[in-house]
């Protein structure tokens, strides 16, 4: 567009920072490169990278970054191209324990072993969905914005399926995740991880698990969908690539099959949560909902279970350590659920009212954390680093979803937030 730019990014980033220009169709760009890390330094910290040598080319970094800005491009430079995303050979014929090596070694797995996708396990896939093969199912990225997205078909996406042991009545849910435009494997410092909210008959109809274990290893349809969603998130898009398109610094287990959530709807005393997002209750709907994972809480205040426990505020101070970027979701059990009816919260939002009230932190604390907001605007003007504030703005921060074996009156909190509701009949 006529804009001269010069791309800071830190050391630990360069092979990223260059494959990804590249793969734009830009390999000559000028990026300009600090030390690492830049998070938590101080500002005298920061100045002495400006002030200091590029790492990468040993250069006065502003000086660099001015000449980046200034210098007429040669002709190198001004080359642009596209790039193809590769497809390799349509079929591939060796033993089973070779072409188990093959995938792993190409990086199409997530290193346990899969179910090879022969011709016939592709085609009853297939039986699974009225689309064809080669319509498109949308478009996927590891990181919206910061890679070049590629577009599937359905055929691609079966693939994957069949990989990940999925069996054919499950692939309607399977392509309501790839066609979300959400990859599993979101590139991020951080370890960032997504949950599936799965609602309607169709928990029922694929047999899948919503009592006790209900986010465990213990059903076909539970691990096997999140599975596919992770194995397609590498394959459909190049993401899951340690260094290049994904870059969690220590990683995430959740990220081998996601968290996939069927919701209880027949022990839920509140509205089913896709009725919350305006589909009706016998429509088949998965919730995406995305941040940095999930952790054990306890059902009551402190360690034990008392007679009426008070989950509202054992939730509240759960969530007292999360960062504000993401929500708060809660994870019920059904007998939790039914306590906090008992409590006076007849209604997901009543609770939600209540906790975006009282979930609360100082000024300071906020400002101290890199990942929440302190408040702003005219509200703001005369708050004092003292001041106790909500945490969140909006109670649309709280989500609940019912699900779990009534065993004990256990919750578990995420700190996630709602991103998006999908049709899963759209994809029968």
């Amino acid at each position: 567009m006529g804009i001269p730019t010069a791309p800071m990014v830190t050391i630990a980033f360069k092979d990223l920072a260059k494959t990804n220009a590249a793969n734009r169709g830009m390999p000559e760009e000028r990026i300009c490169f600090t030390p690492h890390p830049v998070w938590g330094k101080s500002d005298a910290e920061m100045y002495a990278y400006l002030e200091g040598n590029d790492p990468v080319t040993g250069k006065p970094l502003m000086k660099e970054v001015v000449d980046a800005l200034t210098q007429p491009l040669t002709p190198d430079e001004s080359k642009t191209g596209t790039i193809t995303p590769p497809t390799g050979d349509p079929v591939f014929s060796d033993s089973f324990d070779n072409l188990q090596q093959y995938f792993m070694d190409n990086g199409m797995t997530d290193f346990m072993p899969i179910v090879l996708p022969t011709q016939e396990k592709v085609d009853a896939m297939l039986k699974g969905t009225s689309h064809a093969p080669d319509e498109t199912v949308g478009k996927l990225t590891p990181a919206q914005g910061a890679f070049p997205a590629w577009t599937f078909n359905v055929r691609q996406v079966a693939i994957n399926a069949v990989m990940a042991g999925a069996r054919p009545e499950y692939f309607p849910t399977i392509l309501a995740l790839a066609s979300s435009g959400q990859s599993a494997m979101f590139s991020s410092t951080n370890s960032l991880v997504y949950a599936a909210v799965i609602n309607g008959p169709i928990r029922d109809k694929l047999n899948m698990n919503y009592g006790i274990g209900t986010m465990g290893p213990f059903a076909q349809p539970n691990a096997t969908i999140g599975r596919a969603w992770t194995i397609l998130s590498k394959n459909l898009c190049n993401g899951g690539l340690p260094g290049q398109t994904y870059e969690g610094s220590q990683g995430n287990v959740i990220n081998y099959s996601n968290l996939i959530i069927p919701e209880d709807e027949k022990n839920n005393p509140w509205t089913p949560f896709h009725v919350q997002k305006g589909f009706k209750a016998e429509e088949n709907v998965v919730s995406l909902f995305f941040g940095f994972g999930i952790q054990q809480a306890q059902g009551g205040f402190g360690l034990g279970i008392k007679p009426i426990p008070h989950y509202h505020e054992a939730f509240a101070c759960n969530c007292i350590p999360f960062a504000t970027i993401f929500g708060a979701l809660g994870v019920f059990d059904p007998l939790v659920a039914a306590g906090l009816v008992q409590l006076g919260f007849k209604t997901k939002d009543q609770l939600a009212d209540w906790l975006q009230k009282n979930t609360t932190a100082t000024v300071a604390q906020l400002k101290s954390c890199l990942f929440s907001r302190p408040p702003a605007g005219p509200a703001a003007a005369n708050l004092t680093d003292d001041s106790v504030v909500p945490k969140w703005p909006n109670a649309s921060a709280f989500n609940f979803i019912v699900a779990g074996g009534e065993t004990n009156p256990y919750h578990q909190v995420a700190n996630m937030s709602y991103r998006m509701s999908i049709s899963i009949d759209k994809w029968a």
